[in-house]
């Protein structure tokens, strides 16, 4: 699979000008000879890199862009401070709930071509949240920006995994990938606070439009159609269980975080979502073409690895969260300034990302994973120490940012362990499953969390509270990984 190539028939249709980066073999043809992967990055496939990283580092950012904005936008639309998480939650359930549904449509029928819709879609809506005049209009925008999300990123991560072979290039592309993924939930903190207090809310939904417009301008040049070298039928039955089970369970998740799980509607729908989850389970065993291969999930590095990375995902932007709380409503920052705290966490991403490859170099994929997740762990657990004084800022500012450098050990090093040993029609699905892991763990940790912090009378304490059981779940999960990947080098890891 070569990098400045255009990829071999059986695999790929050129649809854009030009040749780029090809997506290799299809699984047929292992056994043909391959011309030994190149060392570099030529200019095209950095190019490439730059437009796949570019639209994952956008949804990144909306994530995040608005948390520091949410009392100003609820004044501003009149929404009421009860229903302000449904400006996060209105994204993030198609986000999450039809990512394993369209990164199956694009192994099928295109990658290329479903992530330049997903552009478009995420382009305009970010546009109509611009101009939202009330909150169903708002939250109507927000929902389409979850639905465009959900094409663009497991299409983004497919065509990196296909178009970059494994070893030295992937691992240098995930890298790139995974800081940016990181600086942009970072950023988007400081960018949302800088802007609201500039020119408004709007101006942040502004930048999403004007950003996906730009990305969509470069694209089509760059990247190269591919897809599955045949088109098998969506298994349907698959889609709709898993698709409502992720979408039921997103839902409740995100409601108790605001009323408890105490509440009629919350009951029902995490017994919906655990019960349609359940179905597609038993769907997937029978189906003669599979949307999930339940093989590929007992593979221990698919497993193991999308453990991990649901866990850094989670745990960390709860760690956020819970800190702009602190800081917010604890320590009366400004959004401007809680912003601030969080760019030097973006400063760290940035550095430790460009030095990960380097890392999983000296002590293997496996090794940068599991001290990801201790690191990541233990620097969270220092958190609660924090105190009501000066102090506490900056500890909070030390303790996130150390944080930090490991999460972005865990991003590079399980993206390279879910993924590794499969053959590129897969790989749609496989990246599907990576994305799926960062987007729920975006979305499940803050209410959970979030709602453990809000039993307590006192904010603070409930803010200890929840880093406390945000570091054990983060250490639970690194012993439990280091026994289920082994000590085995094995597929990549």
């Amino acid at each position: 699979m070569a990098t400045d190539t255009t990829a071999s028939p059986s695999s790929t249709s050129a649809s854009g000008p030009g040749t780029g980066p090809g997506t290799g073999p299809a699984s047929g043809t292992t056994g043909a000879l391959r011309a030994p992967a190149p060392q570099h990055l030529g200019i095209r496939a950095k190019l490439v890199l730059l437009v796949l990283c570019a639209a994952q580092f956008m949804i990144s950012l909306d994530f995040s862009i608005l948390n520091v904005s949410l009392p100003v936008l609820g004044s501003d639309l009149g929404m009421s401070r009860a229903n302000l998480q449904w400006a996060v939650t209105a994204f993030a359930l198609p986000s999450g709930g039809f990512l394993l549904l369209f990164g199956r449509i694009a192994d099928l029928y295109g990658r290329r071509r479903l992530f330049l819709t997903g552009l478009a879609v995420f382009a305009a809506a970010s546009l109509l949240a611009t101009l939202a005049w009330n909150p169903a209009a708002f939250l109507a925008a927000r929902a389409v920006q979850g639905l465009g999300a959900a094409a663009v990123v497991p299409t983004g991560m497919s065509l990196l995994t296909t178009t970059f072979p494994e070893g030295p290039l992937r691992e240098r592309a995930l890298g790139i990938s995974g800081t940016l993924l990181s600086l942009g939930f970072t950023i988007g903190m400081v960018m949302g606070g800088t802007l609201t207090d500039a020119f408004g809310w709007r101006s942040t939904m502004a930048l999403l439009a004007a950003a996906g417009v730009l990305v969509l301008a470069a694209a089509p040049a760059l990247l190269t159609e591919s897809r599955h070298p045949r088109r098998p039928r969506i298994d349907v039955p698959g889609a709709v269980t898993v698709t409502g089970g992720l979408l039921a369970v997103i839902y409740a998740l995100s409601t108790a975080a605001q009323r408890g799980f105490g509440g009629a509607d919350v009951i029902a729908a995490l017994v919906l979502g655990v019960a349609l989850l359940a179905a597609f389970v038993a769907v997937e065993s029978r189906a003669a073409e599979p949307l999930v291969s339940l093989p590929m999930l007992r593979r221990r590095t698919v497993a193991w690895g999308n453990l991990a990375g649901l866990a850094t995902f989670s745990m960390m932007s709860t760690v956020v969260f819970l800190l702009t709380l602190y800081l917010q409503e604890i320590r009366g920052l400004s959004a401007f300034r809680t912003g601030l705290v969080f760019g030097v966490q973006g400063v760290a991403a940035a550095v430790t990302g460009m030095t990960a490859a380097r890392v999983i170099g000296r002590i293997g994929t496996r090794g940068t994973l599991l001290a990801g997740l201790v690191v990541q762990g233990a620097l969270t657990a220092v958190l609660v120490l924090l105190g009501p004084g000066s102090s506490g800022t900056w500890l909070a500012m030390a303790g996130v940012t150390l944080a930090c450098v490991g999460h972005l050990w865990v991003i590079v090093s399980y993206g390279i362990t879910a993924t590794s040993g499969l053959p590129d029609h897969e790989q749609g699905l496989a990246t599907g499953l990576v994305t799926s892991s960062q987007q729920i763990g975006l979305t499940v940790g803050i209410p959970l969390l979030s709602a453990l912090a809000s039993s307590r009378a006192h904010l603070l304490s409930g803010i200890h509270l929840a880093l406390a059981v945000d570091a054990a779940v983060l250490l639970a999960v690194a012993v439990m990984v280091a026994v289920g990947l082994g000590r085995g080098r094995t597929a990549g890891v």
